[in-house]
């Protein structure tokens, strides 16, 4: 895979899979920073980071979490193949999802938003395209409940996450 396919750390436990790259990703790739990747893009890539922050956060400090560590525990990819060694894989859009080839027969729509479904067995979440519009704070916390129900927020992995000192 391409140094310009994979923005973030190589043990995430998140990635976010997207078709489209940010701007400076060439940079990036060396120094994997949100708050430096938010300033050198659209607000677009801003509510993209800020949505996986809200996500993966295991706190309610998901500003912290997003500009000190959101790269050193999840990634973006943007190559359409999951990414081994990632502990929950993120496919955000339809369109998106036909480049994978993937069978998400196993996934479930959670009870309150029909268009995002999980695949607990293969660890897929699966939403519409990372945005606001889509994405409302009410649906990240369906997600995020779902997420914990899973598993994804476990003591151990929490831990690593500690976005306060």
């Amino acid at each position: 895979m391409s140094n310009l396919d994979y923005l973030g750390t190589s043990a995430p436990s998140m990635v976010l899979y997207l078709p489209h790259r940010p701007n400076g990703l060439d940079r990036l790739v060396r120094t994997p920073d949100a708050r430096l990747l938010m300033d050198g893009n659209s607000n677009h890539w801003r509510k993209i980071v800020t949505l996986l922050a809200k996500v993966a956060c295991p706190d309610e400090d998901w500003r912290g979490f997003r500009d000190e560590a959101l790269f050193q525990h999840t990634a973006l990819c943007f190559a359409p193949r999951l990414i081994d060694g990632a502990t929950w894989h993120w496919i955000g859009g339809k369109e998106n999802l036909l480049r994978f080839g993937l069978e998400v027969s196993n996934a479930e729509a959670l009870p309150d938003a029909p268009d995002v479904a999980i695949d607990i067995e293969n660890r897929i979440l699966l939403t519409p395209y990372p945005d606001y519009r889509q994405l409302s704070n009410a649906t990240v916390s369906q997600i995020r409940t779902a997420l914990t129900a899973a598993g994804f927020f476990t003591a151990d992995l929490g831990a690593t996450f500690s976005s306060s000192p």
